[in-house]
């Protein structure tokens, strides 16, 4: 199994760039886990107290349960992932279960920061864009599908998610093998993973 990790800021498009890989790969060959999926269960706290959580503090991330899990699939058995809920701030107590795939991808923002996890991936991927270009893609996303309002944005932002960003995620590109400049130029280097993705899978 291959197993790669791909990080990057909030809103730095992490997702497109997935995307971009998946598109001309054959399907059902290759699987993803999201960190968001890993978030730590609050059931023992009120909704007033899960608000004030740090969520982009690597202490949010049940990486133990994520290793784990890699573990599982990387000896050919399936996991149930667990489902977590952006409105209610918890896990939702379903699951989904996910099987092994030839080459798992695991993406989140948080990813690279612990060293356990860092250690299971094959390729680890940075996605890189300007920190005023991820502001605005995030304002947008929390407010469209995460309810939301914008100073609530702007509060997290400025109190949490830049000073989070530039202690835990830009440090982690130094264990990169990769940096991907997410704008429309960084064909190359999707080229490049998909390459070493087929040759897996050949």
């Amino acid at each position: 199994m291959l197993i790669i990790g791909i990080a990057g800021g909030t809103g730095c498009g992490k997702t497109t760039v997935v995307n971009q890989i998946l598109n001309e790969l054959p399907e059902g060959e290759v699987g993803i886990i999201s960190q968001d999926s890993y978030y730590q269960d609050t059931t023992h706290l009120s909704f007033e107290e899960r608000k004030k959580i740090n969520f982009d503090h690597p202490r949010s991330i049940d990486f133990d349960l994520l290793g784990q899990h890699l573990e599982t699939l990387k000896k050919g058995e399936p996991i149930n992932q667990p489902v977590y809920s952006f409105v209610k701030h918890n896990r939702t107590g379903d699951t989904i279960t996910t099987n092994p795939r030839k080459v798992m991808i695991v993406e989140g923002i948080l990813i690279l920061t612990n060293k356990e996890l860092r250690d299971m991936f094959d390729i680890k991927i940075f996605v890189h864009a300007d920190s005023d270009e991820r502001l605005i893609r995030r304002l947008k996303r929390d407010i469209a599908e995460r309810g939301r309002d914008i100073n609530e944005v702007l509060t997290r932002y400025q109190n949490t998610l830049k000073p989070m960003h530039q202690q835990f995620i830009e440090p982690m590109k130094e264990y990169a093998d990769i940096i991907i400049p997410n704008n429309k130029y960084n064909t190359v280097a999707v080229n490049i993973v998909r390459t070493i993705i087929n040759e897996k899978l050949n």
